[in-house]
């Protein structure tokens, strides 16, 4: 498929501790209010929950229920939708992304950095692959939070002349003592990867009194800032153009000339 523009919507909102009823109405009202022709909706990590290490609050039914909500967005709005949700299967625990297209098929990335200074690497499992989607001709890489800091799990490369991905997504509950390395890296993100970068961070606190002050941000493959969101709840949109993103790969040969790697998993 050509690659036409991309319009993106990001919900940047409010989580309520681990009630996972409420935040799934929450962002059916937020959802509804969102412009047509939106392709992409993108909600922050652990939409449901917030970043709960309960999982005795985590069943396999719940997981169904989120997944077949976003389903059901996804056909009503005709949008692919992402975020990721605490996620039970065959009794181990995960922080999954879903990604979700009108059509109803999905695909799903287990994060792969879990946070260390929490007691996430004590109940969740570990990812061990990326997740690579097509899009409407976009090729598109989601990741989660902490990920944001391990640049090599991101880096873009070039096969057969062509980048692995032109739209790197990362959701993310990012506390505020922390913000200026968010929005710093995610600018980084871009300019290093030649793509644009959608970061979708929750406001408010969490159950653990953390504070979040959001700065949900969507970027060019220069690193310039085309939507900012400040400590509130913010619906940003963008439309994400494919001939500036060629341009700017056609004319600055950066990817071209990165370092062949191999990740050891």
């Amino acid at each position: 498929m050509v690659k036409q523009d991309l319009n993106i919507a990001t919900i940047q909102a409010d989580l309520f501790w681990e009630q996972h009823e409420k935040n799934l109405e929450h962002f059916s009202e937020k959802i509804a209010a969102i412009e047509t022709g939106i392709d992409v909706i993108i909600l922050p990590e652990m939409f449901t929950t917030g970043f709960t290490m309960n999982t005795d609050l985590i069943s396999e039914q719940s997981t169904q229920q989120a997944l077949e909500w976003m389903k059901a967005i996804a056909e009503k709005k005709n949008a692919a939708i992402c975020g990721s949700i605490a996620a039970k299967e065959s009794d181990k625990f995960y922080n999954r992304l879903f990604w979700v297209n009108p059509d109803g098929n999905y695909f799903y990335y287990d994060k792969r950095h879990l946070f260390s200074l929490s007691d996430e690497p004590s109940n969740y499992c570990k990812g061990s692959s990326k997740l690579l989607v097509t899009y409407k001709g976009w090729k598109i890489c989601p990741l989660i939070c902490y990920d944001l800091r391990f640049p090599i799990w991101s880096r873009n490369k070039m096969t057969n002349g062509s980048a692995e991905y032109d739209l790197l997504i990362y959701v993310a509950n990012w506390p505020e003592k922390r913000i200026y390395a968010w929005q710093t890296l995610l600018q980084a993100r871009a300019i290093e990867n030649q793509c644009y970068v959608a970061g979708v961070n929750r406001v408010g606190k969490d159950g653990n009194d953390i504070n979040h002050n959001g700065v949900s941000l969507i970027i060019d493959p220069l690193g310039m800032v085309m939507q900012h969101a400040a400590e509130e709840e913010k619906i940003l949109t963008a439309k994400l153009s494919s001939e500036y993103l060629d341009k700017t790969r056609l004319n600055l040969t950066f990817l071209k000339d990165g370092d062949a790697f191999q990740i050891n998993y």
